[in-house]
Protein backbone atom coordinates (compact mmCIF):
# COMPACT_ATOMS: atom_id res chain seq x y z
CA UNK A 1 0.00 0.00 0.00
CA UNK A 2 1.52 3.21 -0.98
CA UNK A 3 1.69 6.26 1.11
CA UNK A 4 -0.93 8.61 0.01
CA UNK A 5 1.59 11.63 1.43
CA UNK A 6 4.59 10.57 -0.18
CA UNK A 7 4.06 7.66 -2.18
CA UNK A 8 6.28 5.55 -0.68
CA UNK A 9 5.79 1.81 -0.62
CA UNK A 10 5.95 0.28 2.59
CA UNK A 11 3.17 0.73 5.32
CA UNK A 12 2.50 -0.99 8.80
CA UNK A 13 -0.48 -2.00 10.19
CA UNK A 14 -1.61 -0.76 13.41
CA UNK A 15 -4.58 -1.16 13.57
CA UNK A 16 -7.70 -3.45 12.46
CA UNK A 17 -11.56 -2.71 12.42
CA UNK A 18 -14.23 -5.02 10.86
CA UNK A 19 -17.05 -2.75 9.95
CA UNK A 20 -20.95 -3.94 8.51
CA UNK A 21 -20.56 -6.98 10.07
CA UNK A 22 -17.56 -8.31 8.45
CA UNK A 23 -17.51 -7.30 5.09
CA UNK A 24 -15.40 -4.45 5.27
CA UNK A 25 -12.08 -3.45 7.18
CA UNK A 26 -10.58 -0.74 7.99
CA UNK A 27 -6.88 -0.87 8.37
CA UNK A 28 -5.24 2.57 10.43
CA UNK A 29 -1.80 2.77 8.62
CA UNK A 30 1.85 4.43 8.83
CA UNK A 31 4.08 5.08 6.55
CA UNK A 32 7.89 3.47 6.71
CA UNK A 33 9.50 6.69 5.50
CA UNK A 34 7.47 10.02 6.80
CA UNK A 35 5.30 8.03 9.16
CA UNK A 36 2.30 9.90 8.69
CA UNK A 37 -1.01 7.77 9.00
CA UNK A 38 -4.05 7.11 6.75
CA UNK A 39 -6.84 4.78 6.57
CA UNK A 40 -7.72 2.42 4.27
CA UNK A 41 -11.17 -0.06 3.53
CA UNK A 42 -11.01 -3.07 2.39
CA UNK A 43 -14.28 -4.64 0.73
CA UNK A 44 -15.14 -8.02 -0.72
CA UNK A 45 -16.82 -7.62 -4.24
CA UNK A 46 -19.00 -9.96 -5.02
CA UNK A 47 -19.63 -10.66 -9.07
CA UNK A 48 -22.75 -11.56 -10.63
CA UNK A 49 -21.57 -13.58 -13.72
CA UNK A 50 -23.90 -13.28 -16.45
CA UNK A 51 -25.55 -15.80 -18.88
CA UNK A 52 -23.65 -13.50 -21.57
CA UNK A 53 -20.29 -14.16 -19.72
CA UNK A 54 -20.13 -10.74 -18.90
CA UNK A 55 -20.14 -9.68 -14.80
CA UNK A 56 -21.43 -7.23 -12.78
CA UNK A 57 -21.08 -6.51 -9.10
CA UNK A 58 -23.63 -7.87 -7.00
CA UNK A 59 -26.73 -5.03 -6.49
CA UNK A 60 -28.98 -6.11 -3.60
CA UNK A 61 -31.04 -2.90 -5.03
CA UNK A 62 -31.36 -5.00 -8.13
CA UNK A 63 -32.75 -8.16 -6.52
CA UNK A 64 -35.14 -5.97 -4.30
CA UNK A 65 -36.46 -4.30 -7.54
CA UNK A 66 -36.96 -7.91 -9.25
CA UNK A 67 -38.95 -8.91 -6.13
CA UNK A 68 -41.02 -5.48 -5.72
CA UNK A 69 -42.09 -6.18 -9.55
CA UNK A 70 -43.06 -9.62 -8.68
CA UNK A 71 -44.79 -8.20 -5.54
CA UNK A 72 -47.03 -5.24 -7.81
CA UNK A 73 -50.44 -5.29 -6.21
CA UNK A 74 -49.91 -7.75 -3.24
CA UNK A 75 -49.64 -7.28 0.59
CA UNK A 76 -45.68 -7.20 0.58
CA UNK A 77 -44.03 -4.66 3.27
CA UNK A 78 -41.08 -3.10 1.32
CA UNK A 79 -38.92 -3.49 4.73
CA UNK A 80 -39.71 -7.04 4.10
CA UNK A 81 -38.30 -7.56 0.95
CA UNK A 82 -35.40 -5.49 2.12
CA UNK A 83 -34.65 -7.85 4.61
CA UNK A 84 -35.44 -11.20 1.74
CA UNK A 85 -32.62 -9.33 -0.67
CA UNK A 86 -30.46 -9.09 2.40
CA UNK A 87 -30.75 -12.66 3.23
CA UNK A 88 -29.64 -13.75 -0.50
CA UNK A 89 -26.81 -11.38 -0.50
CA UNK A 90 -25.81 -13.12 3.13
CA UNK A 91 -26.68 -17.07 1.46
CA UNK A 92 -24.59 -16.05 -1.67
CA UNK A 93 -21.65 -14.23 0.20
CA UNK A 94 -21.68 -17.70 2.11
CA UNK A 95 -20.88 -19.95 -0.47
CA UNK A 96 -17.41 -18.18 -0.09
CA UNK A 97 -16.83 -17.41 -3.86
CA UNK A 98 -15.76 -14.05 -5.27
CA UNK A 99 -18.25 -14.98 -8.24
CA UNK A 100 -21.76 -16.51 -9.01
CA UNK A 101 -23.59 -16.81 -11.68
CA UNK A 102 -26.62 -15.16 -12.11
CA UNK A 103 -28.73 -18.38 -12.18
CA UNK A 104 -27.61 -19.09 -8.30
CA UNK A 105 -28.81 -15.63 -7.53
CA UNK A 106 -32.09 -16.23 -8.75
CA UNK A 107 -32.20 -20.03 -7.29
CA UNK A 108 -31.67 -17.80 -3.72
CA UNK A 109 -34.32 -15.62 -4.14
CA UNK A 110 -37.32 -18.07 -4.98
CA UNK A 111 -36.78 -20.05 -1.55
CA UNK A 112 -37.78 -16.53 0.59
CA UNK A 113 -40.29 -15.31 -1.69
CA UNK A 114 -42.14 -18.80 -1.77
CA UNK A 115 -41.99 -17.82 1.97
CA UNK A 116 -42.94 -14.43 2.06
CA UNK A 117 -45.66 -14.35 -0.72
CA UNK A 118 -46.91 -17.23 -3.03
CA UNK A 119 -48.47 -15.33 -6.02
CA UNK A 120 -45.37 -12.88 -6.02
CA UNK A 121 -43.42 -16.32 -6.09
CA UNK A 122 -45.14 -17.63 -9.15
CA UNK A 123 -44.45 -14.27 -10.59
CA UNK A 124 -40.87 -14.26 -10.52
CA UNK A 125 -40.57 -18.15 -11.31
CA UNK A 126 -42.22 -17.23 -14.46
CA UNK A 127 -40.27 -15.38 -15.57
CA UNK A 128 -36.98 -16.52 -14.41
CA UNK A 129 -37.47 -20.34 -15.18
CA UNK A 130 -39.00 -18.51 -18.98
CA UNK A 131 -42.80 -20.34 -18.35
CA UNK A 132 -43.92 -21.00 -21.74
CA UNK A 133 -47.47 -22.45 -21.48
CA UNK A 134 -50.26 -22.28 -19.32
CA UNK A 135 -48.97 -26.15 -18.21
CA UNK A 136 -46.01 -24.66 -16.66
CA UNK A 137 -48.01 -22.74 -14.23
CA UNK A 138 -50.21 -25.55 -13.38
CA UNK A 139 -47.21 -27.87 -12.87
CA UNK A 140 -45.60 -25.02 -10.06
CA UNK A 141 -49.51 -24.84 -8.73
CA UNK A 142 -49.65 -28.41 -8.48
CA UNK A 143 -46.47 -28.34 -6.35
CA UNK A 144 -47.10 -25.63 -3.95
CA UNK A 145 -50.40 -27.28 -3.55
CA UNK A 146 -49.02 -30.47 -3.09
CA UNK A 147 -46.58 -28.95 -0.47
CA UNK A 148 -49.18 -27.52 1.43
CA UNK A 149 -50.99 -30.94 1.74
CA UNK A 150 -47.94 -32.79 3.18
CA UNK A 151 -47.55 -29.60 5.82
CA UNK A 152 -51.77 -29.80 6.14
CA UNK A 153 -52.36 -26.51 5.34
CA UNK A 154 -54.19 -26.44 2.46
Amino acid sequence: MRCPYCRHPDSRVVDSREAEDGKIIRRRRVCQQCEKRFTTVEESILAVVKRSGATEPFSRRKVASGVLKACQGRPVDADDVAKLAQAVEDEIRSKGVAEVPSNEVGLAILGPLRQLDEVAYLRFASVYRSFESLEDFEAAIAQLRAEHAARGTE
